[in-house]
């Protein structure tokens, strides 16, 4: 901050005063400015400020001073950033979220009560000392079930000569060998998974699980991670997972006749729920970018994952790379739209459309003197039409605040056909 010894006034230097002071302004003005409705950090700011501030304390009668304390405010008030009014209907997808979330908390908790209740009968009375397998047969611990308690992974997972497992427990009270390399892993985490994206984006990536399991076989393995184990080999049971619970969200169930392997508590139902949510249920032949990005934005909110696909370009949703990435892209916006902001806003005025390839009249002069068939003719020589759409759009978060600068998606449309998403990765 500049104070009176360095930038002192007086009235014979007060107009160069003023002229140094208006060119710490004048950057600040263009930071603001720069930054487009963004809060963040003005290095002219101090500058600025504080000479005008001099300034205006020494001639706060001088007309050019009373226009940079004017202009000095604008600037203060520009840099708080911009600001929208949050509706109710912007955000009712969280309330939405959040019925369907408890109703499947809800769901799981029965389910799982009802599922521990049906094998109590064959349930070790102890989990823990787990049973010495230098005590004890497979022939005594056939038919028998466990329910694990904060079973870590990925964090104690291992690969070893048998399989690979996540460890459970300590060498001195005993060990379990979870088997995941199998569908009875696989099928119940896999539907973890999909409940995750398609109904609850607070639970995130789990890394503590409950398990319910089959005692089916004992091993010998060293429970580390890494190919260089340097630790004793343990002799542990195994057990094959049934059921991954994970309290206070969901149950997913080991389901052999399924597809997948595997299905949470209430899969069937999620479609139906979800239908009465949907704002945009289709994209139209004949949307226009912007539209489309609203779409978009509604998809994510609403998490319809069909509609979320149907937005993006063909070329880009080939194969299972690209499913993959679609999946992965979705898990991130998901996140921003309940961590970071909560709306986005299209800019309608901001949309620019540029053909790229294959002719065109954008200014209409060239069809004045040529006919149809000329053009029609010229048209064909040059090949397909493309042509890329840059729509912006402006985020806010729960207060209504403008989160970073505006962002440009671009869109892609061939031949005068319908308009898809390029880039579908960046963030609103």
């Amino acid at each position: 901050m500049v104070d009176k010894t360095t930038f002192s006034v007086n009235a014979s230097n007060l107009t160069m005063r003023i002229q140094q002071a208006e060119i710490y302004l004048k950057e600040f003005e263009n930071e603001v400015k720069r930054a487009n409705g963004a809060t963040g950090i003005f290095r002219s700011k101090e500058d600025a400020l504080s000479r005008i501030m001099i300034l205006n304390e020494f001639a706060p009668q001088d007309a050019r001073v009373q226009a940079l304390f004017q202009r000095a405010r604008n600037c203060i008030i520009g840099a708080t950033g911009n600001f929208t009014t949050i509706t109710d209907e912007m955000t009712v997808y969280l309330k939405n979220e959040e019925n369907i979330r408890t109703l499947y908390a809800q769901k799981s908790l029965t389910a799982w009560n009802a599922l521990t209740a049906q094998y109590a009968d064959k349930m070790l009375e102890k989990v823990f000392p787990a049973p010495d397998v230098t005590q004890v047969t497979m022939e005594e611990l056939k038919g028998k079930y466990v329910v694990l308690d904060e079973v870590r992974y990925p964090m104690n997972q291992f690969v070893g000569i048998t399989g690979e497992y996540i460890f459970m427990g300590k060498r001195s009270s005993g060990m379990y060998f979870v088997k995941i390399d199998g569908r009875r892993w696989l099928g119940p985490y896999e539907a973890v998974k999909r409940y995750r994206r398609l109904v609850d984006s607070t639970m995130m990536e789990v890394d503590k699980w409950t398990v319910l399991g089959e005692i089916t076989d004992m091993t010998l393995e060293v429970p580390e991670a890494g190919e260089k184990k340097i630790g004793g080999a343990v002799y542990a049971v195994v057990v094959e997972p049934i059921a991954l619970y994970v309290p206070g969200h969901v149950l997913g169930l080991y389901d052999p006749e399924s597809e997948t392997s595997g299905r949470f508590v209430g899969e069937e139902e999620v479609a139906a729920i979800k239908e009465s949510w949907y704002t945009e249920k289709s994209v139209p032949e004949d949307v226009t970018p912007e539209r489309l990005v609203e779409i978009f934005r509604q998809a994510i909110k609403e998490k319809n994952y069909d509609l979320y696909v149907d937005c993006i370009q063909p070329e880009r949703r080939l194969n299972p790379i690209q499913e993959s990435l679609l999946l992965y892209h979705w898990d991130l916006h998901q996140e921003r739209f309940h961590g970071e902001y909560v709306h986005a806003d299209v800019v309608k005025d901001a949309t620019k459309i540029t053909v790229v390839k294959g002719y065109s009249d954008e200014s209409g002069l060239e069809s004045y003197f040529l006919s149809a068939e000329d053009q029609k003719s010229i048209a064909a020589r040059y090949g397909d039409k493309v042509e890329y759409a840059s729509v912006q759009t402006v985020s806010f978060d729960k207060n209504g605040k403008q989160l970073g600068s505006p962002v440009r998606r671009n869109l892609i449309r061939t031949n005068g056909g319908r308009w898809y998403i390029r880039d579908y990765e960046i963030r609103f």
